[in-house]
């Protein structure tokens, strides 16, 4: 029923912002960079990973103007909680995520996004018909609609739905005649920016289940629709796991909040619907395997190297995004391949900490 929903509703959208979506023309009556006091940030999007993957974007926006009040135009009520360490951002403009059973605050957010004239609009996704629509609608001296054609060609990476923003992002500054200084970076990585005190309580939660000081490799058996692999597929691949690592490494699986587990909750398991606490928990694992679905963009914003399996052919658009990630299509990568890419992550943890230890050591001596 959900499902037909939010089809009429895509449809609704679609009829109404058709002829929205060209790239207005940029206005260059900007004097200096300091012009620009506020933007807001279109992402009509409930999803975790649609939501943690906007982290490069808003990074870039706080190197470039650090005084500038960010507002964010989104869907649900995930925002707060994954945002709430990054200081610029002023106003969350929430659509409810069922928005045909909230009227009432569907639509009082679109009056609220009435509030403020911006000096920056900019719209993420050019597929959103919501987020066209808001551009069109909100008081703003620039907008930007999000058109993917604007990515210079010198970046092959911009397909990536977190980098493709930062791009447009720089590509839009250029044209506005400032000066961006750090434009040519790559996008940073994905970045929840837990604090000390969540990742010493997430210390504490993995303690209280493995018990042990051994180093823990994380997997996470969910995802939606036919991103989610087989009972059969997963525990192969556990059995495997069991089998090459479970005498020197714990193996937690980290469990969605459907509370299923596609190995049939076998081995050790940590529950938990706060995403700052998984969080936490996940940046102590050694390795992260997953598939296709939000906790993989998780994963990545704490830092974990992460091992994806994706049964569509969208990797390009999707993968994990962060140092030492890898993605696999499952037609085409064995269960041994994988071992193999899992032995050199492994492998590079192990040296990274030998090192870090005698870097110490080295400076305490000297």
């Amino acid at each position: 029923m959900s499902t037909d929903i939010n089809s009429i509703r895509r449809k609704i959208m679609r009829a109404l912002t058709g002829h929205i979506g060209p790239v207005q023309k940029i206005s260059l009556d900007f004097k200096s960079a300091e012009s620009i006091s506020r933007i807001l940030i279109v992402r009509p999007n409930s999803r975790l990973g649609n939501q943690l993957m906007l982290t490069p974007l808003l990074q870039r926006i706080e190197n470039t103007y650090p005084d500038c009040k960010v507002d964010l135009f989104v869907r649900g009520n995930l925002a707060p909680v994954l945002f709430q360490n990054y200081p610029n951002i002023d106003r969350f403009i929430r659509l409810p995520s069922r928005p045909f059973k909230q009227l009432g605050k569907y639509f009082m957010a679109w009056l609220h996004l009435q509030k403020h004239q911006y000096d920056l609009v900019f719209n993420v996704d050019a597929s959103s018909s919501s987020g066209r629509l808001c551009t069109k609608w909100v008081r703003g001296k620039v907008k930007f609609f999000g058109s993917p054609e604007l990515v210079s060609t010198s970046n092959p990476d911009a397909v990536h739905m977190a980098k493709t923003p930062v791009y447009n992002f720089d590509w839009l500054i250029e044209q506005m005649n400032f000066s961006l200084g750090e434009k040519h970076l790559e996008p940073e990585s994905l970045c929840l920016r837990l604090t000390d005190n969540e990742l010493a309580e997430g210390k504490k939660v993995l303690k209280s289940i493995v018990k042990n000081d051994k180093p823990t490799i994380m997997f996470y058996t969910y995802a939606t629709g036919n991103k989610c692999l087989s009972n059969k597929w997963w525990q192969e691949l556990y059995a495997e796991l069991q089998s090459r690592y479970g005498e020197n490494y714990n193996l937690l699986e980290v469990l969605p909040k459907e509370n299923v587990s596609q190995i049939n909750f076998v081995g050790l398991n940590y529950y938990s619907t706060n995403l700052r606490e998984m969080g936490a928990v996940i940046s102590l694992a050694s390795v992260f395997i997953t598939g296709d679905c939000g906790v993989m963009h998780l994963a990545s914003s704490v830092g974990v190297p992460t091992i994806a399996l994706f049964s569509r052919d969208n990797i390009a658009i999707y993968e994990p995004y962060n140092r030492g990630s890898q993605a696999f299509h499952i037609d085409h990568v064995k269960i041994g391949n994988l071992m193999r890419s899992l032995d050199h992550i492994l492998l590079k943890k192990v040296l990274s900490i030998v090192t870090a230890f005698y870097s110490e050591l080295f400076y305490i001596l000297s």
